[in-house]
């Protein structure tokens, strides 16, 4: 992506949403640097941490700053300079902009105003943890913080009990054992995990075991740095057939157990999810089959 390139896009603005390392400083790549160095204004979380990454590349590009407690005030402004023509930048202190990060009301703000929307992707602490923690990565999901309250951090994690896609969290580290142990108990202790410590920084590590197994490591052992959390998704519900197999065994056994036709269907009933109506009906077909079969 050079000036030029930039210059033939036409006289509309654009915002590039560039990614930026997440702890290594060389994991920025050659298109981030070029692209920093010709828009006109770079819009940064923290101006003076992004300072110090334009310096190391040598870049002169012009900061302003755009965080969570400015963004109501800054999105207005960004977007006007923007449908003037200029090219702007926006970046976080780490990794890609509205990623759990500020971002998301100036993309927003600036599609909702016909303005080109170009991503620079680049390091992501999400994807790294993924591909390093030795759980499915087919199918995943990003849940980001969980609540810092206990009562609310319960209710977010029981509601994804069920969840059967691998899921990634971010967690503080002095949160982490406790969120371990929340994790443990909605999830059971058995669940397989992961924990990412400081990814792709010095002191980078990565623990795995169960949720059980984790919770009691961190509680003796405190985490530091950035932490990132992959969960192993829920196991697979059995299919509708097996689930009609399952309800038919389940019926024979509670009737040689001594139960009563309808109280043994009511039984199977609340264990599968089926109608007793439907379970009783089924039950009384299949001992007429046996009967015929006599």
């Amino acid at each position: 992506m050079s000036a030029r390139t930039i210059r033939q896009t036409g006289g509309g603005g654009i915002l590039y949403v560039v990614a930026t390392p997440i702890g290594n400083p060389d994991d920025i790549s050659a298109r981030a640097i070029r692209t920093l160095a010709e828009v006109s204004l770079i819009a940064c979380e923290d101006t003076r941490r992004t300072g110090q990454m334009l310096a190391r590349h040598q870049i002169g590009t012009p900061t302003v700053s755009h965080f969570e407690h400015n963004e109501e005030r800054r999105v207005p402004e960004l977007v006007a300079r923007l449908k003037a023509g200029e090219k702007i930048a926006i970046v976080t202190d780490a990794g890609t902009p509205a990623i759990s990060d500020p971002g998301f009301r100036l993309v927003r703000a600036a599609l909702d105003a016909n303005v080109q929307v170009i991503a620079v992707p680049g390091a992501s602490a999400v994807i790294a943890a993924l591909s390093i923690a030795g759980i499915p990565t087919d199918r995943f999901t990003f849940e980001g913080f969980v609540p810092s309250r206990d009562s609310a951090r319960r209710k977010a994690l029981q509601d994804l009990r069920g969840e059967s896609r691998t899921m990634v969290f971010y967690e503080a580290s002095r949160r982490v054992a406790d969120t371990l142990g929340a994790m443990a108990t909605a999830f059971g202790e058995s669940r397989d995990a992961a924990v990412v410590c400081e990814i792709t920084k010095t002191y980078e590590r990565t623990i795995r075991g169960t949720l059980g197994e984790l919770e009691r490591k961190f509680r003796a052992t405190p985490a530091l740095g950035e932490i990132v959390i992959v969960v192993a998704g829920a196991p697979q519900q059995p299919d509708a057939e097996n689930v009609a197999i399952d309800a038919h065994e389940a019926l024979e056994i509670l009737r040689e157990a001594g139960l009563g036709l309808k109280q043994a269907s009511a039984v199977v009933a609340r264990l599968t999810g089926k109608g007793r109506r439907e379970v009783y009906q089924d039950a009384l077909k299949a001992r007429d089959d046996d009967s015929s079969d006599d």
